[in-house]
């Protein structure tokens, strides 16, 4: 009835559904809650859950990560998806005001204040990462998604974190708002906002480039908008949060966009696994960004830096002996 071609293409799908069933609870929960860790500190997630298959042993997963017709990719979404939601979640005061800063300005057709000015500097970033994203995820994602590379690039970004606290340095810092003007989840205060607004809209296409360099396994979306924003005389929390409120609506809409390789034959038999491992990475993503906006009110990229150096050293020597 199926013909020969219908056969090889039923065999195909039936394959995929076996091997995503290789992938265990346990194995879901451990990259769930790596990805939450991982997407929110500066060391890249897409990089970490690479090479941690290959440090464990898991040596099906880093065959099914290069290839271009495994679950592998419909895996990631739903780890993104997570580490989003855990933004959200924390960050929901914010983007409440966000949001509404957005509607008003363009009601009036003109922006007037610095929370209608970071609705668009996130809109404007948004942009060059989402194009980059549609045209270059999917062949980024399955070039660079082995071993070797993912550690060789996550020294790029280690060097990265390292070379942008160097340089500030050189940049007149402006001066920092102190720690104690908001608590945890508070809607952003107005020098908040009035901070995040000096960066100008050429600025932030800028940033909306570099972040669109997190498609490579190793490089940290984070970490590269904390360092462009260090460039421009932030102090590291503030960097900090604009990175974070950045990441959100673009993982948010690369899931949406991709939600049809869970839905589609590559998520058979992954789907439950793929729905816990997004519960885990939302949960360890609240932990993180808690722990991380108070982290960088007082503390530099350079320990992260030092981190990525080290074990990207580590396992590129690991991965080619």
């Amino acid at each position: 009835m199926f013909g020969f071609g219908g056969h090889i293409a039923l065999a195909a799908i039936v394959d995929h559904g076996n091997h995503a069933s290789h992938l265990s609870w346990f194995q879901a929960i451990v990259l769930g809650g790596l990805q939450g860790v991982t997407e929110l500190f500066p060391i890249s997630s897409l990089g970490h859950t690479v090479l941690f298959p290959t440090l464990f042993g898991w040596t099906k997963l880093v065959k099914d990560q290069s290839d271009p017709e495994s679950f592998w990719l419909a895996l990631v979404v739903m780890l993104h998806v997570g580490s989003a939601l855990g933004l959200l979640i924390y960050f929901w005061r914010d983007w409440v005001a966000i949001i509404r800063a957005f509607f008003v300005s363009l009601g009036r057709r003109r922006i007037e204040t610095p929370t209608e000015k970071l609705a668009w500097l996130i809109v404007v970033a948004s942009i060059p990462t989402g194009v980059i994203g549609i045209a270059l995820e999917h062949p980024l994602r399955v070039l660079f998604a082995k071993p070797t590379a993912a550690a060789i690039f996550l020294m790029v970004n280690g060097g990265v974190l390292l070379g942008a606290e160097r340089l500030r340095r050189r940049v007149a810092a402006r001066p920092s708002v102190p720690a104690a003007r908001r608590s945890a989840g508070d809607a952003p205060t107005a020098d908040e906002a009035d901070e995040l607004s000096a960066i100008t809209f050429r600025d932030a296409i800028g940033i909306g480039f570099v972040q669109s360099t997190a498609l490579i396994a190793g490089i940290s979306r984070d970490g590269v908008c904390m360092s462009a924003g260090l460039l421009r005389g932030l102090d590291n929390e503030i960097a900090a949060r604009f990175a974070f409120l950045l990441a959100t609506p673009i993982i948010l809409a690369a899931g949406v966009f991709k939600i049809s390789d869970l839905t589609g034959p590559l998520g058979n038999g992954i789907r439950a696994q793929a729905a816990v491992a997004c519960a885990c990475a939302a949960i360890t993503a609240v932990i993180s960004v808690h722990y991380l906006v108070r982290y960088f009110r007082t503390r530099t990229l350079t320990p992260f830096g030092l981190y990525c150096l080290g074990f990207g050293l580590a396992m590129t020597i690991y991965t080619t002996t």
